[in-house]
């Protein structure tokens, strides 16, 4: 395998958060100017962050827009950040909204937290409930902790977080 930079290699989506840890504000602040660095086309920065934490009025609107299976294993999660893109060209912003996210995620990880991202949830329900200006778009959430204990999560979910980690070759990933 080719050489990966640690904080790509052991970067992970798990379920399992500790559910008494906290971010701190400091930390916090780090993920959202990690994201704050991220390229754009023009460097139009598109994005837009609405970050709750536990138990907040915030983090239990994100929350609530979340499907009733993931919400189980979210609710433990910190922080709740909700990543949303604005501008005309949705495509674009919506990429330069991922750069962003993949920016917040890899600081995460040099802070020993861990990201799990979801893109299912209900966008306008969430625009709604955060009372989002017109044309601000919610793209992803992004659950936000420390390393919890799998074996609390039901046993499906157990079996998806203890099992190894398997990624395509990087040969699939060409076109040819």
């Amino acid at each position: 395998m080719a050489h990966l930079t640690p904080l790509l290699a052991f970067r992970w989506s798990p379920r399992s958060f500790d559910p008494s840890a906290e971010l701190t504000p400091d930390e916090a602040a780090s993920l959202l100017e990690a994201a704050r660095w991220a390229p754009s086309a023009g460097n139009g920065q598109p994005w837009r962050f609405a970050i709750g934490h536990r138990h907040d009025e915030t983090w239990k609107r994100i929350l609530i827009s979340l499907p009733s299976s993931d919400q189980g294993w979210v609710r433990h999660a910190a922080t709740l950040v909700v990543g949303a893109h604005t501008g005309g060209d949705a495509e674009r912003t919506a990429y330069d909204l991922g750069q962003a996210i993949a920016h917040l995620t890899v600081q995460a990880t040099a802070l020993g937290l861990y990201v799990h991202q979801l893109s299912r949830f209900d966008r306008a329900g969430l625009a709604i409930e955060l009372d989002l200006p017109g044309g601000i778009r919610p793209l992803v959430v992004a659950a936000v902790g420390r390393l919890g204990d799998p074996f609390d999560l039901p046993a499906d979910l157990r079996t998806r977080e203890t099992d190894l980690r398997h990624r395509r070759p990087v040969a699939d990933l060409l076109l040819h």
